[in-house]
Formats: C-alpha cells, sequence, structure tokens
C-alpha cells in the first residue's frame, strides 16, 4: 500500500464494484493516518461494504463499549499508532472477548511485529505496500469466515492435518534454505541474510524462491502464516535442528 496520498489517488482513480453485496456488518477501519484512513473507507465502500474508522485504538475501544460488536464484521488496524498500537490493541481485545476477526496492517519487512500479531489474535495481516485487489480479498475472507458474523473464539484452533502438513514441509527444507527462512522470519532483509551467512544478495534470492516454491507460498505473509501454523501443529526449533 502506498502512503497515505498516494493511496488515496490510486483508490479515487478505481471504478466502484457496486455489482458485490458483501456482508452487511461493519468493517472497522483503524489508522492515524488521515489519507490512509479515508483512502481504505472510500474503496470498502465502493464496494459496498459498510465501514466505519476510528483515528486510534484506543478510540475504537471506546465505540466498542458504547456499542457492543454484534455489528462487527471485522476490524483493520494499523500495527504502528502512537499510544495503543496494533498489537497491544489485540490483547485487549482478547482481555476483553471480542471474538471477530481482526487484520492487521503491517510496514514493508516488519515480520517480527506481524508474527507478535499472529500470535496476538490476528486472524490475517497486510504486508505494506499491498494492492486494493489484496486488502479487498483478506477483508471478504474475513466477513465470510464461518464464526465471523456468529461468536467466533479470538483465535481458531489450527486444525491438525494443515499444522502437520506445515511443518513437515518446513522440515523437509534443505539446510540452508531453512536458514534463509528463519532469517526471514526474524525480519531480516535479502543483503542482511546475505551478509550473515557469507553469500551474494542474488544467492539469497535463489533460495528464497525456491523455499517459497518448496512451502507453496506465494509470498512473505503466507510464509509467516505458514510457519506460525507449523509452531501451532508442535514444529519447533528442536525440529529444525532434528
Amino acid at each position: 500500500m502506498a502512503s497515505g496520498e498516494e493511496f488515496r489517488r490510486s483508490v479515487d482513480e478505481m471504478p466502484g464494484d457496486a455489482g458485490h453485496e458483501s456482508s452487511r456488518r461493519v468493517v472497522h477501519v483503524i489508522d492515524d493516518d488521515d489519507a490512509v484512513r479515508r483512502a481504505i473507507a472510500l474503496l470498502l465502500r465502493s464496494a459496498r461494504i459498510p465501514t466505519e474508522t476510528h483515528v486510534s485504538g484506543m478510540g475504537f475501544l471506546e465505540a466498542l463499549a458504547k456499542g457492543g460488536d454484534d455489528q462487527i464484521g471485522c476490524v483493520l488496524v494499523d500495527v504502528r499508532m502512537p499510544g495503543l498500537n496494533g498489537v497491544e490493541l489485540l490483547h485487549r481485545l482478547q482481555e476483553q472477548g471480542f471474538r471477530r476477526p481482526v487484520i492487521v496492517m503491517t510496514a514493508h519487512g516488519d515480520v517480527p511485529t506481524a508474527i507478535r500479531a499472529m500470535k496476538a489474535g490476528a486472524a490475517d495481516f497486510l504486508e505494506k505496500p499491498f494492492s486494493r485487489t489484496v486488502l479487498l480479498t483478506a477483508i471478504r475472507t474475513a466477513l465470510e469466515t464461518p464464526g465471523a458474523a456468529e461468536a467466533a473464539p479470538p483465535r481458531l484452533p489450527a486444525d491438525t492435518a494443515a499444522a502437520a502438513e506445515a511443518g513437515a514441509r518446513i522440515a523437509a527444507l534443505p539446510p540452508r534454505e531453512r536458514q534463509v527462512l528463519d532469517l526471514l522470519l526474524a525480519g531480516k532483509s535479502n543483503k542482511a541474510i546475505a551478509q550473515e551467512l557469507d553469500l551474494s544478495p542474488r544467492t539469497v534470492e535463489t533460495h528464497r524462491a525456491r523455499l517459497m516454491t518448496r512451502l507453496g507460498v506465494a509470498s512473505l505473509a503466507e510464509a509467516v502464516r505458514f510457519a506460525i501454523l507449523a509452531e501451532l501443529g508442535g514444529y519447533s526449533e528442536k525440529d529444525r535442528d532434528a
């Protein structure tokens, strides 16, 4: 996703999506950047998705306290905000028994924060910059998730078979690709990984592409979700060292 004004302009130029009937439950957008907040709201409303916006996590909590969560479809929140950040908000929501999907937006390369968010109960995360299509797909998936309209638990247990498959695929990675994956999950850039492993950046890119193919994922965000799924299934450092 581009900077606030750039994203706002791109949304202004986008044709509407009035042909899609989304859930009538409301998407709550939380971001301290006015331009980004308005642009996302415009995009969602053009797709006929009811939307409300909040300038802060505390503002959302105050609104939640007044109206409850019966009409909330999902929440989209930026991780980096002054005061209550996205991960802290997730913890607060868990403590309150909030039962709707929460999608977090993270800065490019801020993988450790994304991992903390997923472990704190986030249903998904979007790594900036992301496209309008990616955003709409994530929102619609959250709205259509079983339990999103009813009372879903803050974190659904991982599917046992899927978690086992994720762990098996990670365990089967060649040692060098496993090293690259671990460093990617630690938030390291290709250049930093190359320096740490004494490889060329091009070689790191090759290892990264190969491990993505072996895992069956198309992006770093998917790789993070895959690794978290494997962890929920019992995959650990011990498995990597076995």
